[in-house]
């Protein structure tokens, strides 16, 4: 389509300089002609800005020089300047109207600004002057598609077979519009006349995959096999035929072939990953679980064949973490990143398996490593304090957040982070001023942030201070995300400690919609909400409901419900 030609002509742009520079040594020499040279060879070394200036020169003693207006145009597009591109081809295509590869050009800058009325335009007259030029006919095969005229599309590409022949390209494009203009059929009959009178394995693979989607087995392995005679590595038609076998629950011969694919020196480390991988994400559970030790053969296999690539060893730690066996899933991840010390990647899939394997230790220690190596990476860090907070090393973890503060004191995104971190780490540890410094400190970064506005206000209603502050924090909360039954709860019981329980019960209500029921804190202040509105009954309700999920985490609230039972008289 139209984006063919873009990065067709953007590629034409340094690798076929060339042409252009034949057409001006064609010339006499001259000190003009010996600047144009120069010129291109800046081009060709990335020195853009030299290349302009020798160009400009040029024009300023001779604006009748159409090769210095064509370069400077080059020029222009490698700095992206397709409006300042367009008007010097102009210039040079009216110096020299007969020259292809300027008419070439300002055509492919039309069809790059998306106007394609004008691009088929100068194409069509382009194949009127120059019909040899089989370039010509594939991009208006291309234009014609972009414009929905597919039968205008498939005509051209006759007129280029009738020129010059069949080939593969030609019978993929004609397979590809018809099957855009619903004639399947049609499509792969073409297929089967050209693989009568020629041999392709993309064309074979490709009848193949279209009649094991229409269930023919059989005629798809025999069309895969004949693929494989003439490439007998040829991946498309060895997963095709892999997939056949499995999909017809032909394990033994599906997991031969599987074997061979990974053992073949042919195929790339890459393909093979990128298939291993599919098969561990989209396959049905069942079949890893029934055939695990199949596919830890091929994984090991995989692995043995290719010990050092990177794509490999993450397949297979992301193969042995989800059939759980993390501790060999995480070797392989800190292979890879030992291995590619360089790679961002591979650290950072490392250090995330971490995570979500909860090896704490591993998580504080590789997480510092990491940064080490990537010092710009803060993430690396607080991923580190992920591990530190989970070990209780709340002091380091307050370290950690210094140090981002210092490295990255314009990232707002970190320092949000690190503040709201320093908040909650100083209240645990009982330092509740510094808890709301930098809390405070959070909220000049972003005023609107709702987890540190509504960690502030409710432990400002903890102590039962400046609850007008936290009623104002805590209504952003309730404003910016309606169903979190956690901030439901928060102003809910600020409202309460307002003496306001009447207002109050309508927040937890919506609370209990919104998964307020799971936590034993929300159903312990909904019912104190309900005990204080004298609607005993159902305030013992939800502290019956609190008694059975609470587990640690509202201290003596047995004695709490006893105690206001006996209030109550209940």
């Amino acid at each position: 389509m139209i984006s063919k030609i873009k990065t067709a002509i953007l590629v034409l742009l340094l690798s076929m300089a060339v042409h252009g520079l034949v057409y001006a040594q064609d010339r006499p020499g001259s000190d003009e002609e010996n600047s144009i040279i120069s010129a291109v060879s800046e081009m060709n070394a990335g020195r853009v800005r030299q290349a302009r200036d020798i160009l400009s020169a040029v024009l300023a003693q001779n604006t009748e020089n159409d090769a210095a207006w064509y370069y400077l145009a080059m020029t222009a597009m490698m700095e992206n300047d397709l409006a300042e591109a367009e008007e010097y081809l102009k210039a040079a295509v009216k110096l020299d109207p007969d020259n292809f590869w300027y008419r070439y050009r300002l055509a492919g800058i039309y069809g790059m600004t998306q106007r394609q009325e004008m691009t088929v335009e100068m194409y069509e007259k382009m194949l009127e002057d120059f019909p040899k030029r089989s370039e010509l006919y594939l991009d208006m095969v291309d234009l014609y598609a972009a414009q929905g005229d597919y039968e205008k599309a498939l005509e051209t590409i006759n007129e280029v077979e009738t020129v010059f022949g069949v080939t593969e390209t030609l019978v993929m494009y004609r397979f590809n519009l018809l099957r855009t203009l619903g004639k399947h059929e049609e499509a792969y009959q073409s297929l089967e006349k050209y693989n009568k009178d020629y041999s392709s394995p993309y064309v074979l693979a490709t009848l193949a995959d279209w009649h094991m989607s229409m269930y023919n087995d059989s005629t798809a392995l025999a069309y895969y096999d004949e693929a494989l005679d003439l490439a007998p590595d040829y991946t498309p038609a060895v997963l095709g035929k892999a997939e056949t076998y499995r999909l017809t629950r032909k394990y033994d011969e599906y997991f031969d072939v599987l074997d061979g694919f990974v053992r073949s020196d042919m195929i790339p480390a890459p393909a093979k990953s990128e298939y291993l991988l599919a098969v561990v994400q989209r396959t049905d559970p069942k079949f890893i679980l029934s055939f695990a030790p199949q596919l830890d053969s091929v994984m090991n296999l995989a692995v043995a064949r290719h010990p050092s690539d990177s794509t490999i060893l993450q397949t297979a730690g992301i193969y042995y973490y989800s059939t759980d066996r993390k501790p060999v899933a995480k070797d392989y991840f800190a292979r890879n990143a030992e291995t590619w010390p360089e790679s961002l990647s591979a650290s950072a899939t490392f250090v995330e398996f971490l995570m979500y394997a909860e090896d704490w230790d591993a998580l504080s220690q590789e997480g510092r490593k990491a940064f080490g190596r990537f010092p710009k990476e803060t993430t690396f860090l607080e991923m580190a304090s992920v591990g530190d907070y989970n070990l209780e090393r709340y002091e380091d973890v307050l370290e950690i957040c210094e140090k981002v503060l210092e490295v990255a004191p314009n990232d707002s995104s970190s320092t949000l982070r690190s503040w709201s971190t320093m908040g909650d780490i100083y209240y645990k540890l009982g330092e509740q001023k510094k808890a709301y410094k930098a809390y405070d400190n959070a909220l000049k970064v972003n005023p609107d942030y709702v987890y540190v506005l509504n960690n502030y206000a409710y432990y400002l209603s903890q102590q039962g201070k400046k609850l007008k502050k936290a009623y104002a924090m805590s209504k952003k909360t309730i404003e910016a995300e309606p169903d979190n039954s956690t901030y439901l709860d928060t102003f809910g019981w600020i409202l309460y400690l307002q003496g306001k329980p009447a207002e109050a019960k309508t927040y937890f209500k919506q609370a209990m919609i919104y998964g307020g029921k799971d936590s034993p804190v929300v159903l312990d202040h909904y019912a104190e909400v309900l005990y204080a509105l004298k609607e005993y009954d159902m305030a013992f309700v939800y502290w019956n409901m609190a008694r059975q999920k609470n587990n640690g985490d509202i201290p003596d609230l047995d004695e709490k419900i006893e105690a206001r039972r006996k209030a109550a008289d209940r």
